[in-house]
């Protein structure tokens, strides 16, 4: 791959000679965080341009590609002019709505992911949730707070149903851990289909409100969706109120797939047992969120992915991808734009 071949119509131009040039987006330039010593097989291959936000556009003027070690920042639509020549963005998530704009989707910058490296985390982090849920152990560390002995009942998880929002990598990841559990689990994706390995029947997930007779019997409804234009308010009043009474939600997906003000309503009106989120339409969640509060709501701040180690296993991928781009192999993890395209609204 060189950068001509990259290049989509009315960018490019001559590159100055000499190595390739990598920016890496950080929250902080000076953040050695960004710089782990995994990158060290890349040592003497590239020149890199370390840079927050209000440095990128200078790093990316002469870069070849971009590393968004800050992955959580939608700079790069701001200094787009400035990057001519960046012919591959590495994002060091699985989510990439953050980093997707309009003129990024349309032209023929490459961009990857860090698809695999989160599925068994949110896997594990998402059957803590159920787990802790069944077992009432939040309830129990109040009780404890307040020094009451009260004895209760707990519910077992055999036989217990899920439906699992997004049928990819993580949520094949979540499905199979679940089911070890005991847990009869099916899916919701973009296409409806039978005989899935993981999920079963798999019903259309832009139609969710509609599978009435499914929803009914869903104990817990996992959201693992990406963001992208027909997830985005997927989970509204109308499949709250499809669910079976009682029912818990787990968001690892993304906040705005949910509709906030719909959720904390059936909530409060007790058509929901809680809510376990770790994902909201604002993050941080702002202090006056009713959702720290609301009744049966566990909230932890987008972190169910983020295992001791994940940063390295992050940098260890991109080396992969990097080595790849440099040898002019194609590159692992690549991501269809225009279906992670989300448009502003």
């Amino acid at each position: 791959m060189t950068a001509d071949s990259r290049t989509p119509e009315g960018r490019g131009g001559s590159r100055p000679t000499g190595p390739r040039v990598i920016a890496v987006l950080c929250a902080d330039a000076h953040d050695h965080a960004a710089r782990p010593g995994h990158l060290q097989p890349l040592e003497g291959l590239l020149d890199w341009r370390f840079a927050d936000a209000d440095g990128l556009a200078e790093a990316v003027r002469e870069a070849d590609a971009l590393l968004l070690w800050d992955f959580f920042s939608s700079a790069v639509a701001d200094v787009w002019e400035q990057a001519q020549h960046v012919e591959w963005i590495h994002v060091a998530a699985a989510g990439v709505d953050k980093l997707l704009f309009e003129e990024l989707a349309a032209s023929d910058v490459v961009v990857t992911n860090a698809r695999g490296i989160f599925d068994r985390p949110i896997a594990e982090f998402v059957a803590a949730s159920v787990f802790a849920h069944a077992k009432r152990v939040h309830e129990t560390h109040d009780l404890q707070v307040r020094r009451q002995w009260l004895h209760r009942e707990t519910a077992t998880l055999v036989g217990k149903r899920a439906l699992i929002v997004g049928t990819g990598a993580i949520g094949r990841e979540i499905a199979r851990l679940l089911r070890a559990l005991g847990l009869q689990v099916r899916g919701a994706g973009s296409r409806a289909r039978a005989g899935d390995p993981d999920f079963g029947d798999v019903i259309d997930s832009a139609r969710l409100a509609e599978h009435v007779t499914q929803l009914r019997e869903v104990d817990y409804l996992v959201n693992a969706a990406p963001l992208t234009q027909a997830t985005r308010g997927l989970i509204d009043a109308g499949v709250l109120a499809a669910l079976k009474p009682g029912a818990h939600l787990v968001n690892i997906g993304r906040g705005p797939t949910v509709v906030e003000a719909d959720l904390l309503a059936a909530v409060r009106d007790g058509r929901l047992d809680g809510a376990s989120l770790d994902v909201f339409e604002t993050e941080p969640l702002p202090s006056e969120s009713a959702l720290w509060d609301a009744p049966g709501v566990v909230v932890s701040p987008h972190m169910s992915g983020d295992v001791v180690g994940w940063r390295d296993a992050l940098a260890r991928q991109f080396v992969d991808n990097a080595q790849r781009w440099l040898a002019g192999e194609e590159l692992s993890n690549i991501v269809d734009k225009r279906l992670g395209y989300v448009p502003a609204g």
